[in-house]
């Protein structure tokens, strides 16, 4: 399961979760319906928002759901879904840019796809998702063709990519795609005059899904020599960081223009949990339910001069000094031998009774194929839904369970959409 917009659903109320559930299973089955069993491995979270989109702007229609069966992933309980077009065009435009995927993959010679055999096997496996999505997508009336220019054209950008090279002539392909595909949801729902905002919240979407992509595969890419557009570009994080803020804020901008329906679940996505997606990505925050935060300033590390943005407020609204953040240097309250962090070692010398600290070295992401066995494996075992956390089988990343359930809404910073919210106006 890939995707940036990864909604931890302790944050969704009952209705929001369950209509969440409906476009994912959907998503899932219609891939499965047109494409095959194996097409569901590029089931994936971002592009179940087309599905999302299109309903969002139909509002309630005759056949809209159905009943699913029981499945593992949902603790075989049967389950409402959505179909009909929306589901399918979401399950073609995922293939495409599945393949898109594998064959950048290739071309960066990751793990396994070093292999000549391995290598020729993925691009006949992205060759095949090509011509599926394309079935699927004329007979939808979209022409994916656009979305595979937009693949070929990436390539032959990143090779022409050099200091100095604008971050959004790297991401333009991209942005392209997607603001294809979202505009297209448009005339499914028979209302073509949301095309042209949903075309600018899809170019801004694509950005996004690019730059964020790039941050948290640098350090990996790094290890592997992989080429990363920040790196080749040698763009800063605080740089890419602002071409972000700047496109979370065209994507809430073109979706005041768009005509929706009931606008409830699509303004959580893109504009709530899309912004937890940039402030994850960039280690700026987390979940609270997790039980920590990966603030850069709560442990020392970084600051605004590295990172471009300002540091975490205090417990009263001003900025963290040291005599209120015991973990930013400097000195701290005696916490006798061998506390947590202090003892004989102390300071960021020090972990449990002062052991010295040493770092782990990223792990390498896994190839293609053994990726796929352990997305089955994560598939039959239902981890993906009821694991505390998870691995992710390419990237290798840690993820939690996406069915789990949570109660601790109480110390989290979720809102109703949006009485009671301070990051919005609406």
């Amino acid at each position: 399961m890939f995707g940036i917009v990864r909604p931890c659903t302790h944050r969704l109320s009952q209705g929001l979760k369950a209509e969440w559930m409906a476009h994912l299973c959907g998503l899932c089955l219609a891939l499965r319906g047109d494409h095959g069993q194996f097409a569901r491995v590029v089931t994936n979270y971002d592009g179940l928002i087309v599905s999302v989109l299109t309903d969002a702007q139909a509002g309630p229609t005759e056949g809209a759901r159905r009943t699913a069966g029981p499945c593992p992933l949902r603790g075989m309980r049967t389950a409402s879904v959505a179909k009909g077009e929306g589901a399918r065009l979401a399950a073609s435009v995922s293939l495409v840019l599945a393949s898109a995927k594998i064959r950048d993959h290739v071309a960066d010679r990751n793990g396994l796809l070093r292999r000549r055999p391995v290598a020729a096997a993925a691009r006949k496996v992205a060759a095949g998702w090509d011509r599926a999505g394309a079935r699927t997508g004329a007979a939808l009336g979209f022409d994916t063709a656009v979305l595979v220019d937009a693949v070929d054209r990436q390539l032959g950008i990143e090779e022409l990519a050099g200091p100095g090279t604008p971050l959004t002539v790297i991401t333009e392909p991209t942005e392209t795609a997607t603001a294809a595909a979202f505009a297209h949801t448009a005339v499914l729902a028979g209302r073509p005059g949301n095309a042209a905002p949903l075309a600018e919240a899809g170019r801004f979407f694509g950005r996004l899904a690019h730059l964020l992509d790039a941050v948290e595969d640098r350090a990996a890419d790094a290890a592997e020599g992989a080429w990363n557009p920040l790196t080749a570009t040698g763009a800063t994080t605080a740089q890419a960081r602002r071409l972000c803020d700047d496109a979370l804020h065209g994507i809430r901008l073109a979706l005041r223009d768009v005509e929706f329906a009931d606008a409830t679940l699509v303004h959580v996505l893109l504009v709530h949990e899309l912004r937890r997606s940039v402030d994850r990505a960039f280690g700026t925050t987390t979940c609270a339910h997790q039980g920590h935060d990966r603030n850069p300033y709560r442990n020392g590390t970084g600051g605004p001069a590295q990172h471009g943005w300002a540091p975490a407020a205090g417990p009263y609204g001003g900025p963290l000094n040291a005599a209120q953040n015991p973990y930013a240097g400097g000195p701290v309250p005696p916490s006798g031998p061998g506390g947590h962090g202090g003892g004989h070692g102390g300071g960021d010398g020090g972990g449990h009774g002062g052991m010295p600290r040493f770092p782990h070295p990223p792990k390498k992401p896994r190839g293609l194929l053994a990726g796929c066995a352990v997305a089955i494996g994560l598939f039959c075992t239902c981890r993906l839904c009821c694991a505390e956390e998870y691995e992710g089988p390419w990237s290798r990343r840690k993820h939690e369970g996406w069915c789990r359930d949570c109660d601790c809404c109480d110390s989290c910073d979720c809102c109703d959409c949006c009485e009671c919210c301070s990051c919005c106006d609406c």
